[in-house]
């Protein structure tokens, strides 16, 4: 770890109390991190009043060009990760929807975002260990749907039901450190999976009826890409995003190595990718 993130993340964890005298989580950051969230703020103050879609997608946008890296959140001991210089997916996805209503809040601190990204990436919010994040997005939006922060529109808008089942981790638990070491958590992680797998409601727009079912599709929208791939649900996130006629989404692409607006449209790039069966879209509250 680097020297930054030493002295940030001992900050964090023992520095002074907040506005309402509690002494901040600790998180994994670095002042790197600070000063690209203090440019958000400068840089997003005026666009605070927009609807909670389009300043997803304004922050979604403000991150273009951020460099694609994955399992940046793979720390020991488990803690938050602070990360706004480099991301994956699905840290672009919690990035922008915590930046977004800490904004919203009025009082946008790094403290703050830490909270509302906390809550959004772990089951109920509390950090133990690792079996606590929400390692499937099909898991992490049906969490997220109950504690009010997004909806999945997927049926509403035209989608088919859609059964998903999950087996991916404890499948392949030396891919994942935390798990390799535990056997214990190798268990909590199989039950996850089959209370997940055991789930109903789901629903998915298959990929040649994307077109077909875009006029339901808003910016902002949270795209999830579902797999064809067995024991995974979902295989890539992105933000839906319009410009002009072209319905498309930013996202941190992998090929690229790094955040973009996808040049190619939803429909496009859904028939490209051949493991992606169809489409789940989640809307933000």
């Amino acid at each position: 770890m680097r020297k930054g993130s030493v002295l940030l993340f001992l900050w964090c964890l023992c520095g002074a109390c907040n506005s309402r005298g509690q002494v901040p989580e600790p998180m994994y950051c670095t002042k790197e991190d600070r000063a690209v969230f203090d440019r958000y703020v400068q840089a997003m103050e005026t666009k605070r009043t927009l609807p909670l879609g389009e300043l997803i997608t304004e922050t979604a946008l403000f991150f273009l060009g951020t460099p694609y890296v994955a399992s940046t959140l793979e720390k020991e001991p488990e803690q938050l990760v602070v990360n706004l210089r480099e991301m994956d997916c699905t840290t672009l996805v919690e990035t922008c929807l915590a930046l977004a209503h800490t904004l919203k809040s009025g009082k946008p601190s790094l403290e703050a975002y830490g909270r509302h990204l906390q809550r959004l990436r772990y089951r109920d919010g509390v950090i133990r260990d690792y079996t606590d994040r929400l390692h499937y997005f099909s898991d992490w939006i049906h969490e997220n749907e109950r504690k009010g922060l997004v909806r999945d529109m997927t049926r509403h808008i035209g989608g088919k039901p859609h059964r998903l089942t999950v087996s991916y981790l404890s499948a392949h638990p030396g891919s994942y450190p935390p798990l390799a070491a535990s056997p214990q958590r190798i268990e909590v992680i199989r039950h996850q999976e089959e209370e997940i797998s055991a789930r109903t409601g789901y629903a998915l727009i298959p990929g040649d009826s994307v077109e077909a079912c875009a006029d339901g599709m808003e910016n902002g929208d949270i795209v999830c890409f579902v797999t064809r791939i067995d024991g995974l649900d979902l295989s890539h996130l992105g933000f839906i995003y319009r410009k002009g006629e072209i319905l498309s989404f930013i996202h941190a692409s992998s090929s690229a190595q790094k955040v973009i607006v996808e040049p190619r449209s939803l429909a496009r790039y859904v028939k490209d990718i051949r493991t992606t069966a169809g489409v789940m879209i989640v809307r933000p509250e």
